[in-house]
C-alpha cells in the first residue's frame, strides 16, 4: 500500500489493487481489537470499563469452549437458521409472484404500491408485539415475524427487478406474437431474474438482522435466545460470541449466494 501515490488512493472511483483493499479494510478492525485491549487491559477491579460492561478479549475467547460444549451452540444455531430459511421461503412463496405481477402490471401495482411504501416505513420492531397477538407466541409468531420483516424489505426489489426490463423486449415478442402469459414467462422473468437472484441475496441477509428480536420473547433455543440469556444471567462474554457467530453465518450464506449467482449466470457479474 505504501508504494501507491496516495494522489490514486483519492482518486474519485479509483481502483484499488486487491491487497492494499485487504489492508485498507483490515485497518479499522486493528484499531477496534487495539481499543479494546486498552479500555479492558488490567485486573477487573483497575479497568476502566467493567468488565461485567466489556469483557477483555481474552476472556471472550476463553469462554468459547463453555459456550460450546456447556450451552450447546449448535444446537441454537440450527434453531435459529431453521427458522430464518422457513420464514424466507414463506415470504417468497407471496412476494415474488406478488411482486412479479405488480411489476407487469400497472393496475396491480396501483393497488398494492401505497401499501407496500406505508409498510416500508414501519419499524420492525413494532411487529414484534403485534404478531405476538396475532399468532400467540410460540414458534409460529417467530416465523410470522420474520417473513413479515423479509416481505416488507423484498417486495419492492422485486417489483423494481421487473419493472427493469426494458420495453424493448416487450415490444419484440408482442411483434412475434406473443400472448401476455407468454411475455411474462418467457421474457419478464427471465431477463429480471438476475436482479431477483441479487434482490434474494440481500433479502436474506436481513434475516440475520432481525433474528434476536425474533427470538427474545418466550424462547428456549436460538442464537437470539443465547444472547438475552446471557445478558440476564451470564456470563457476558457470551453476548459478544453468538453476535460474531451471527455475523459469520450471514456472511458465509452471503458467499453461498454470490457463487451459486455466478454459476447460474456467468453471462452477468454478480453485484457483491
Amino acid at each position: 500500500m505504501t508504494s501507491m501515490p496516495v494522489s490514486l488512493l483519492l482518486k474519485i472511483r479509483g481502483k484499488v489493487p486487491a491487497k492494499t483493499a485487504v489492508i485498507l479494510g483490515a485497518l479499522p478492525i486493528v484499531a477496534i481489537l487495539l481499543l479494546w485491549f486498552l479500555f479492558t487491559s488490567g485486573p477487573p477491579e483497575e479497568r476502566r470499563i467493567a468488565p461485567t460492561i466489556l469483557p477483555s478479549p481474552t476472556e471472550v475467547v476463553q469462554s468459547i469452549p463453555e459456550l460450546v460444549k456447556d450451552r450447546d451452540l449448535l444446537h441454537h444455531i440450527g434453531a435459529s437458521v431453521r427458522r430464518v430459511v422457513l420464514s424466507f421461503l414463506l415470504a417468497l412463496m407471496i412476494v415474488l409472484p406478488l411482486g412479479i405481477l405488480m411489476g407487469a402490471f400497472g393496475s396491480v401495482g396501483a393497488v398494492f404500491t401505497p401499501v407496500s411504501t406505508a409498510s416500508g416505513y414501519i419499524p420492525i420492531a413494532t411487529l414484534v408485539p403485534l404478531t405476538m397477538s396475532w399468532f400467540g407466541i410460540d414458534e409460529f409468531q417467530k416465523v410470522m415475524f420474520l417473513a413479515m420483516a423479509f416481505g416488507i424489505y423484498l417486495l419492492p426489489m422485486v417489483v423494481n427487478a421487473v419493472e427493469s426490463v426494458p420495453d424493448v423486449y416487450l415490444r419484440t415478442s408482442y411483434t412475434l406474437g406473443a400472448r401476455r402469459l407468454d411475455v411474462i414467462r418467457r421474457v419478464l422473468i427471465p431477463i429480471a431474474l438476475p436482479d431477483l437472484w441479487h434482490a434474494m441475496r440481500l433479502a436474506f441477509g436481513v434475516g440475520w438482522t432481525y433474528i434476536v428480536l425474533a427470538e427474545v420473547v418466550v424462547m428456549v433455543d436460538g442464537l437470539g435466545f443465547l444472547i438475552q440469556n446471557s445478558f440476564r444471567r451470564g456470563p457476558r462474554e457470551h453476548i459478544y460470541l453468538v453476535i460474531v457467530v451471527i455475523t459469520l453465518i450471514a456472511w458465509a450464506a452471503d458467499l453461498v449466494w454470490e457463487r451459486l449467482g455466478r454459476m447460474l449466470f456467468p453471462y452477468r457479474r454478480s453485484s457483491s
